[in-house]
């Protein structure tokens, strides 16, 4: 067999150990394993009947290739946000201009097929998020064997209690959390930390659960800045060293707005988020008239090498994907549901979407995590 692999999204730590271990699984069965660079958009620019085209866009992969790519984070296939199936005029390669008339987007899903045929590939092993999943189903329907692997710092994909890097992104969190806290203290302000998280709020929650910030504004509650800013001035009050923090998550909204967006959307319709912990940082000085640090945290939660739980999913992960691959598997994700790993349809992902059990696990009133009862609960409580 020869299964092709591609990441596609944000990167996170973990994606060098996945695609390491898929390699080694594969390989050690006899079988090839070829990389896709930059995401979907590798097929999108591949032109199969040029050599140089299949070069530029495509890495055969063994042992010797991946010997050490698991010492690093990111992923060193590279990757995109692209969608074959709704490209910007702007994104068509040359050689498909011919076919873009009108103003678009266009749909090469055809073209992407005629690839991977070309390629020989018989299995694809797709990494990513909700999106880069989403164009998986989109190949699974159209009879392209399929098995992904879930991965996204947000660890929001539907169908599996845990994606790769949610584990790092937190981690990265709560050490940074706990460092700005001496900055905030020397001078006696309220630090408001932004956090990646679209429309989930589990990284700002889990970050602030575990690292015992003040409060916690996630993506599913918007926020009334009156009511934060005072319950932050009494966490100031109460402090001995005279200060408060909050996180908040890059999704989240103030009380009859909206998300603070940027730029046009992608591919997948979305435009960039940031910029909340500023504005918020803004309203609750302009509420109390301290001093702020606002701290976008950013891409510093996903830089730099998996921590030891997220090297041990990716790692397993890229088994159990390997396995199904190569037993001919089709139209599977796998995932972890109860601290057990399977594997489910991929179509699950866009049955629903995984948000935080707000009633559950977060007061909406007083801003923060409210962790009662954890018995039959997930690791992470989600």
């Amino acid at each position: 067999m020869r299964i092709g692999i591609l990441t596609g999204g944000g990167d996170v730590p973990g994606l060098n150990p996945c695609i390491k271990a898929v390699v080694h699984r594969v390989v050690d069965d006899g079988h090839e394993v070829l990389g896709i660079r930059r995401g979907w958009g590798g097929l999108l620019a591949c032109a199969p009947d040029d050599p140089l085209s299949i070069k530029d866009n495509t890495l055969p992969l063994d042992r010797n290739v991946v010997r050490r790519v698991d010492r690093s984070g990111g992923t060193f296939l590279h990757t995109s946000r692209t969608n074959p199936g709704r490209v910007r005029p702007k994104e068509v390669p040359d050689f498909l201009r011919d076919r873009a008339t009108g103003d678009g987007p266009f749909d090469f899903t055809d073209h992407v097929l005629s690839v991977l045929d070309a390629l020989g590939l018989d299995a694809l092993v797709p990494i990513g998020g909700d999106d880069t999943l989403s164009y998986a189903v989109r190949m699974h329907q159209e009879g392209v064997p399929v098995v992904a692997i879930p991965k996204t710092m947000d660890n929001d994909v539907h169908g599996t209690d845990y994606c790769i890097g949610f584990s790092t992104a937190v981690s990265r969190s709560v050490q940074f959390i706990h460092s700005l806290r001496t900055s905030t203290g020397s001078h006696e302000r309220i630090a408001v930390i932004e956090l990646f998280g679209r429309y989930s709020g589990e990284t700002s929650l889990v970050s602030a659960y575990l690292a015992g910030v003040d409060r916690a504004v996630i993506s599913e509650v918007p926020v009334d800045v009156d009511r934060l800013s005072a319950l932050l001035m009494d966490d100031k009050r109460d402090n001995p060293s005279n200060y408060a923090m909050v996180t908040v998550s890059e999704g989240a909204t103030m009380a009859g707005g909206q998300m603070l967006v940027t730029g046009e959307a992608d591919a997948y319709g979305h435009r960039k988020l940031g910029g909340i912990g500023d504005v918020l940082g803004e309203e609750i000085k302009a509420h109390t008239g301290e001093g702020i640090v606002a701290q976008k945290l950013g891409y510093l939660m996903r830089s730099g090498a998996p921590d030891s739980l997220d090297l041990m999913v990716a790692t397993n992960y890229a088994v159990m994907a390997a396995d199904l691959a190569v037993e001919g598997s089709r139209g599977r994700m796998v995932a972890l549901r109860n601290g057990t790993y399977t594997n489910v349809p991929i179509s699950v992902t866009g049955e629903g979407a995984k948000r935080v059990d707000v009633d559950a696990l977060y007061d909406a009133d007083q801003y923060r995590p409210k962790v009662r009862h954890v018995g039959g609960k997930p690791m992470f409580l989600y």
